[in-house]
């Protein structure tokens, strides 16, 4: 029977307080380590982390939660679904078949990556088909059930769920698009047998089925294919105590029913942040005997929790399910929130206050279980509750004036007066570009060198002009390069920007930084999101004068670079005290004066990048159209003040975009660049199924994540498809993403060969006429 002061962590952040991980990746990757050095920072993290949820009185305890790049990577590692073209000949799956699974080779691009869910996190997408053999060739979760075992910590193994794992999935090149991954479900299951024994024979008493697809709009026959998958798997699972985990969002009745009925289970794991209807299903009917544990710790934002109200939930539910059927959990893996807010040397102790990171969220969890156990820490809630005051009454969290302006916004749809087939015209009189004009998308190579400028700057060891020559410098280097190549449009490299979102957001007000709050977007790519605590406004021009310089470097265009309200609010902690269109119309009126800033200042291409709107999209369809509403207008706020000479574009990343194409020719942007090289091009069936599209756009020619440089002959291959469903007068030519996290010894060839395809079709189309 589970101990009355019960509480659980869904997962933890895998990188470290000081990102040790990433360093050891990056270090593996470049060949300055060894794979031992590697696994021993891993087993280092590992352990600190259980011991840190021992020592705080955590009593389910998850493993398997940590991954040297992804979760779903690994479950396809250990059912060894590996793609025939990395050369994988069966056993134990080690690094070289896994990394190039992530990250591809010199002979072989990697697996596509996409959006976990609406999260800021990137999985690899498994490629299956009905040829594929799977086999049991990764013992990692029951390895790290041992380890952590040895070390005296009993965990609860955690694996994605298998109907989970195949509707993340894919079907793989060459197999019919309206193949049924869930057919697959036989094939799998085999391989879930043989973990879970071996997890048994190891000692486990729970496991826990991560199963998120469960809070989708999903159809009966998919909700089946649970109730098939567990009635399969009971008989295996006997003796084992079984939590099927969802979280992200509410449960529709349906989902509920088939969640509650599932053979085999013990308990039931609900996300009651971003999931609170789902309170009402759990009050009308709740399994008896069965455990809830009750994800009411906010597992994917930064704010303390507010204790008292927390308490009050679990209180009635405590009255529908039972004292000793009580688990206290946060909503969700603690992966998408900073790591300890021990770590923050800079941040004053009034906003301090107000938050929470993973090590602060983990005490809070043992906190309510000792509450609902009767052993409540009256100081520590006394403490809590000042601080939720504190930020309530704070006078620097409310702006009047910003407040008035976005609630001007109201009746005003903000569109350009011109239409978009004019504005081109008028834009090509004055920029006067080739057909099929090459760009990039933002950022060059962040090296070692630049990093130690920014750095020292930062830390009052350089003096603002030795900083202001370097970043010239570097800039210069850029330019040059780009001229060089023959490049059309240009950029400035952004060498004065760490992050994309939070060089903007430390120039607006409203915003507070971290130093350590960093959080895994993928692999070893971190980002360090900002908190938006307060009233956004923008105090002075942020861009001006580094867009200024570089155009007066080059007689080609150079774009004014910015990043977009909705990705700002997206890849941010965002204030949970007003709804997140409020905020994201006020971060829109900021960029709005930036935009004309720069228009006045003679730059005439502007790029607002947008790469997380398809991100913020509510998992639910019908909360669709109200988000992508204000989303969408939001975008035409920043821009709808500029001449009809002024060339708008903006950018967008690693996402499924074919079912909001509509809203995005509603942005009603002039240029849109986009991902589409590592997703197999699936952003072209949109224009085979008859979409139209006037405006300008770039559907990425190369992948930008994998060090692999195409060849001249793929990239004009790539932009022949293209040019079968897009006009030849509309189409770009540009990578997928920014460059920030590649060396200029892949970016030099893979943008000559992109040059050069370019010219190579200009010529062909050329003699074609």
């Amino acid at each position: 029977m589970i101990q009355k002061m019960a509480s659980h962590i869904v997962g933890y952040p895998r990188m470290g307080p000081k990102r040790e991980l990433k360093f050891a990746l990056e270090s593996f990757w470049d060949k300055k380590s060894s794979a031992e050095d590697l696994q021993k920072v891993a087993a280092d993290l590992r352990s600190s982390i259980w011991k840190q949820m021992s020592d705080a009185g955590i009593k389910y305890i998850p493993s398997n939660t940590f991954s040297y790049y992804d979760q779903v990577l690994d479950a396809t590692s250990m059912l060894g679904a590996v793609p025939p073209r990395y050369g994988w000949n069966g056993g134990e799956i080690g690094f070289d078949t896994y990394f190039s699974m992530a990250r591809g080779n010199a002979s072989v691009p990697a697996m596509e990556m996409t959006k976990w869910f609406d999260t800021n996190y990137h999985f690899i997408v498994p490629e299956l088909g009905p040829d594929v053999n799977f086999s049991y060739a990764s013992h990692k979760a029951v390895d790290e059930y041992k380890e952590a075992k040895a070390l005296g910590v009993n965990t609860i193994p955690v694996l994605i769920g298998p109907v989970s794992y195949l509707l993340l999935s894919k079907p793989a090149k060459g197999v019919e698009k309206t193949f049924s991954l869930l057919s697959l479900l036989p094939k799998i299951l085999p391989i879930y047998k043989e973990v879970i024994s071996e997890l048994k024979a190891a000692g486990a008493s729970w496991i826990q089925f991560d199963e998120p697809t469960l809070v989708l709009d999903l159809d009966s026959h998919k909700l089946q294919a649970f109730t098939a998958a567990y009635d399969d798997l009971e008989s295996t699972l006997s003796g084992l105590n079984v939590l099927i985990e969802t979280y992200f969002a509410d449960l529709t009745a349906e989902a509920y029913k088939t969640l509650i009925g599932l053979k085999g289970v013990t308990a039931y794991g609900l996300d009651l942040v971003r999931g609170a209807q789902t309170l009402d299903l759990v009050k009308s009917n709740f399994p008896k005997g069965k455990y809830l544990f009750a994800g009411v710790v906010d597992g994917r934002n930064i704010w303390a929790n507010d204790l008292a109200a927390s308490f009050s939930t679990l209180k009635e539910l405590e009255a529908v399910v039972g004292k000793e059927n009580l688990v206290v959990s946060t909503s969700c893996s603690l992966l998408h929130t900073a790591v300890d807010l021990v770590n923050e040397t800079k941040l004053d102790d009034e906003i301090k206050s107000w938050l929470a990171f993973a090590a602060q969220k983990v005490v809070e969890v043992n906190a309510l279980a000792k509450a609902l156990a009767g052993q409540k820490d009256e100081a520590f809630f006394s403490a809590n509750a000042a601080a939720q005051a504190s930020r309530k009454s704070s006078p620097r969290v409310t702006n009047e004036a910003v407040q008035k302006a976005a609630a001007a916004l109201k009746g005003s749809d903000h569109r350009r007066a011109t239409n978009v087939s004019a504005r081109l015209d008028a834009q090509q009189k004055k920029l006067n570009l080739p057909i099929l004009p090459t760009t990039t998308i933002g950022s060059f190579p962040q090296t070692l060198e630049l990093r130690r400028v920014r750095r020292e700057f930062k830390a009052n060891k350089i003096s603002e002009d030795d900083y202001i020559k370097a970043i010239k410098e570097e800039i210069k280097k850029v330019v040059d390069l780009q001229e060089e190549l023959d490049i059309d449009v240009l950029v400035h490299g952004e060498p004065e920007r760490n992050d994309m979102v939070e060089y903007f957001g430390e120039q607006l007000s409203g915003f507070a930084f971290t130093v350590n709050g960093w959080v895994q977007s993928y692999g070893s790519r971190c980002v360090k999101p900002p908190i938006i605590y307060g009233d956004v406004s923008r105090p002075k021009p942020m861009t001006v004068f580094w867009s200024s310089t570089a155009q007066s470097m080059t007689a080609r265009p150079m774009k004014g670079m910015l990043t977009g309200p909705v990705t700002i609010l997206n890849w941010s902690f965002v204030r949970n005290d007003q709804p997140r269109f409020e905020t994201c119309y006020q971060i829109a009126l900021a960029i709005k004066d930036e935009v004309e800033d720069l228009e006045k200042a003679g730059i005439n291409v502007i790029q607002i990048d947008e790469a997380a709107l398809r991100e913020g999209l509510p998992l639910r369809k019908s909360e669709h159209a109200f988000y992508l509403k204000w989303a969408v207008h939001s975008f035409r706020i920043t821009n709808c003040g500029v001449q009809d000479t002024t060339q708008i574009h903006t950018h967008m990343c690693y996402s499924n975009f074919n079912d909001i194409i509509h809203s995005i020719i509603d942005m009603d942007a002039d240029v849109i660049t986009i991902e589409n090289s590592r997703s197999d091009e699936k952003l072209l069936s949109v224009f085979r199924e008859g979409v139209k599209y006037g405006a300008g756009i770039g559907p990425g020619v190369y992948d930008i994540h994998s060090p692999r440089i195409p060849s001249t002959e793929e990239i004009a291959d790539r932009i022949n498809k293209m040019l079968a469903v897009l006009e030849t007068n509309i189409l770009w030519v540009n990578p997928d993403c920014g460059l920030k996290t590649r060396k200029y010894a892949e970016v030099k060839p893979a943008l000559n060969n992109m040059v050069a395809a370019a010219k190579l079709l200009r010529t062909q189309l050329a003699s074609a006429k």
